[in-house]
């Protein structure tokens, strides 16, 4: 009897943990997955797959500098692709709605949908780009002060217990 029941504790435990995945990967319903496009959207998240598609069109448009007879084919094409690569950013709108999907709750997304939606997050997607700029700037220099604090005090200590570092 008591090997049965370790039986049965071993194959609920078994069942229970490759069920969890499927547990897991539930698919967000369409309002949660609507609350998480809209926060994808108004959070100016697809503001950076512009950013990342328009480098192409104007990689392609560069032809025209070495082959300046193949301009006006050339542009018809890339008014042609933009279309098409509208369609990819929106798979990867797509991609990130089911990753806020996944990790927040649609109570949670409508929260920040109504904070994009307020004049603060209105103004805060506006401004993000600037901020995100000066903060960059800002941590190449903190990048190399850190550095060099972390190998100035580390020689220090070193320096104590009898040892030289380079």
């Amino acid at each position: 009897m008591i090997r049965n029941a370790s039986r049965l504790a071993a194959t609920s435990v078994a069942l229970f943990m490759l069920a969890s995945p499927a547990f897991a990967q539930t698919q967000p319903s369409a309002s949660h997955m609507a609350l998480a496009r809209e926060v994808a959207l108004t959070s100016g998240m697809a503001r950076s797959f512009d950013a990342m598609v328009e480098p192409f069109l104007d990689q392609l448009q560069q032809m025209n500098v070495t082959r300046p007879e193949i301009k006006q084919d050339l542009d018809q094409v890339v008014v042609m692709l933009r279309p098409e690569l509208d369609k990819e950013k929106q798979k990867m709108v797509d991609n990130a709605a089911r990753a806020f999907a996944s990790r927040m709750t649609e109570a949670e997304l409508k929260t920040i949908s109504d904070f994009y939606k307020s004049p603060a997050g209105k103004k805060y997607v506006e401004t993000q780009p600037g901020i995100l700029d000066d903060v960059v700037r800002d941590l190449a220099t903190w990048t190399q002060q850190t550095a060099q604090f972390v190998m100035d005090r580390a020689r220090e200590e070193m320096s104590k217990r009898g040892h030289q570092l380079q």
